[in-house]
């Protein structure tokens, strides 16, 4: 036992002496069993004054070395020791926050591969201070009987679990996305109407581009002709000049066609020019 501590220690010492200057390293396990810890290097996020970022400076601890499987409520629960953690927000690479779009199950989903950083919003500036002094500290036991964090095999079940689509629930949510869609195509209509023909406060009139006869919708035997027209045309352009001694043959019909039109030619200006007189008044 005594080996394995000090085996630990001197681990832990490396980790603290690679880490990059500026960052604390802080020893985290994902599991009881786990013999050598995975280390965190976090550090206070700066920001430039007036920057108008979503992680206000003083209060926000930057975390890097965050793997895949560690969720934003893990490090939650991790830093909530600290302080009281308004927000987390995990990232592929660091930079200023997108907007996120409306999360969906079935839709967009994306895979993380790699390793993230994330961003820890304390409520208050004192979170920041307390969060790198558990550098002091053994390691954190992030995953516990209440909140486990599955990782290996019981992760890519899970997630295996998770790539079955439930057939209700994705029409339900396709109902729903089509019923916003008409409902806002509708409401632009609707304005696009109100504002048609009214000037503004230049003066200027806006004019849209519609067709006088709007298409009519396709029923289902228009459908089946317009296929069915398609199909012959796909047909015979595939049976032309099948095979190459057709196309042979074909170029040496047209040659031959061309020559007997010059020739006929040639003897209709002979004879134009034999029947040609001279009428000089």
């Amino acid at each position: 036992a005594a080996s394995r501590r000090a085996k630990m220690a001197a681990a832990k010492e490396r980790a603290v002496g690679a880490a990059p200057a500026g960052y604390t390293a802080l020893a985290v396990k994902f599991g009881e069993r786990q013999r050598s810890p995975h280390y965190l290097l976090v550090k206070e996020h700066q920001v430039r004054e007036g920057a108008g970022t979503t992680h206000p400076p003083r209060r926000t601890l930057f975390v890097l070395n965050v793997p895949p499987y560690c969720s934003p409520d893990s490090l939650s629960r991790l830093f909530s020791r600290c302080g009281h953690v308004q927000s987390v927000d995990v990232c592929e690479k660091p930079g200023p926050r997108e907007k996120k779009k409306l999360a969906s199950k079935f839709f967009n989903r994306k895979t993380v591969t790699g390793f993230q950083v994330a961003y820890v919003v304390f409520r208050k500036p004192s979170g920041v201070q307390a969060a790198k002094a558990l550098s002091q500290e053994g390691p954190l036991l992030i995953s516990t009987e209440s909140h486990p964090v599955k990782t290996g095999i019981s992760k890519w079940i899970a997630n295996y679990a998770a790539s079955v689509v439930n057939q209700e629930e994705l029409k339900a949510e396709v109902d729903t996305y089509m019923q916003d869609y008409d409902k806002k195509i509708a409401e632009e209509e609707a304005r696009a109407a109100k504002e048609e023909g009214v000037p503004d406060e230049e003066g200027w009139v806006k004019v849209t581009r519609k067709g006088r006869k709007p298409g009519l919708p396709r029923t289902e035997a228009a459908n089946l002709r317009v296929l069915e027209k398609e199909k012959q045309k796909r047909a015979r352009k595939e049976l032309l000049n099948f095979y190459a001694w057709q196309h042979r043959e074909t170029k040496r019909e047209h040659i031959a066609q061309l020559r007997k039109k010059f020739e006929e030619d040639k003897q209709r200006i002979a004879l134009m020019r034999a029947q040609r007189k001279f009428r000089p008044y």
